[in-house]
């Protein structure tokens, strides 16, 4: 017997705004904005993704991730997409949610970055403020743009920086980590630290060890989204556990996008013998089909017994931002949780 992982308070780390959406979402908002939708998203979801570790099923995910994107066009969808993140979150036991948003991809339909931002923190506070969930939001800057606009961005964040629900409360990079130097983005990530935001950049998913390394030296990281593949290289791994780093482990992700052919191979039991704080995500739940609770029932098959599971839900709220009085009370309830007859 064991105990419902749905019922066992966690933090939810790694959720990208557009990914996030359900599929019925992004059908039906196509379907209001005339827009025709790959097969992939219709009638064959979820899609059968190439091996992204290759640059042409990379770009064959950009590419279906660009089109979901199209079909965000303005302040009602937005919200839409906050408000459903949320409930989706509360259904499988989150507490936290800091879901990340690069805001430059809905400006032009609401008349720029500021208030595309201003749209996601407003849904944020007024969804939080129902008390089943606290939201923050993470601003990420893209590694296929300059690092400039990256600046721009982390400008845009510190002024919206806070520690509570509604506030931006992290600062991250993503997108196709074989682009763009890291040390040229260090600028961008000195600006958020000046500004209190928690470091979160992308890094170890397409790339080895030497990105979580390089991730680290330059950056500067409280948490790196992905940094599984830091177990090809004893030093790393050892490295990211002096460093306190949690890693935002995607289980699911991983082996949609081929970083591994199947669950098993997911290195999350190495990572965690080193010493390593883990939280685990669902990523993109619109692309890969399976959301956060998923996530922890694919922990429990890697042979997870209840006691670690919890001790990944604890990572996760000592990871997120939250505020500490929820925290608090979050993290009691896993020890009530754990406590309980399975």
């Amino acid at each position: 017997m064991t105990r419902s992982v749905q019922d066992l308070p966690k933090a939810h780390l790694h959720l990208h705004f557009t990914g996030s959406m359900r599929v019925e979402t992004v059908r039906e908002l196509a379907a209001q904005h005339g827009i025709r939708l790959p097969d992939a998203l219709v009638t064959d979801w979820p899609p059968r993704l190439a091996k992204a570790t290759d640059e042409r099923g990379w770009f064959r995910f950009q590419r279906l991730y660009d089109a979901a994107r199209a079909c965000v066009r303005g302040e009602d969808d937005m919200r839409r997409i906050v408000r459903e993140a949320a409930a989706d979150d509360v259904s499988e036991g989150s507490r936290w949610l800091e879901i990340q948003v690069d805001p430059t991809s809905y400006a032009p339909f609401v008349g720029g970055i500021t208030p595309a931002l201003e749209i996601v923190l407003d849904e944020a506070r007024k969804v939080s403020a129902q008390g089943d969930i606290g939201v923050g939001v993470v601003v990420a800057a893209s590694r296929m743009r300059h690092p400039l606009e990256a600046r721009t961005l982390a400008r845009l964040a510190a002024h919206h920086a806070g520690d509570g629900a509604g506030d931006v409360v992290g600062f991250g990079l993503s997108n196709d980590e074989r682009r763009g130097l890291v040390a040229d983005f260090a600028p961008a990530f000195a600006i958020a630290r000046h500004a209190g935001l928690a470091l979160v950049p992308h890094g170890g998913e397409l790339l080895g060890a030497q990105s979580v390394m390089e991730t680290l030296e330059h950056l500067g990281p409280d948490r790196i989204g992905h940094g599984v593949r830091s177990v090809e290289d004893p030093q790393v791994l050892d490295a990211v556990a002096e460093s306190g780093v949690t890693l935002e482990v995607c289980p699911g992700s991983n082996v949609a996008l081929g970083v591994y052919a199947d669950a098993a191979d997911v290195p999350l039991r190495r990572i965690i013998a080193a010493g390593v704080p883990v939280a685990l995500g669902a990523d993109d739940p619109l692309l890969f089909g399976s959301r956060l609770l998923a996530q922890y029932s694919a922990a429990r098959d890697l042979g997870l017994d209840d006691a670690e599971l919890a001790g990944l839900a604890r990572g996760s709220l000592h990871g997120s931002r939250m505020p500490q009085a929820m925290r608090r009370a979050a993290l009691a309830d896993v020890d009530a949780w754990l406590a309980e007859p399975a």
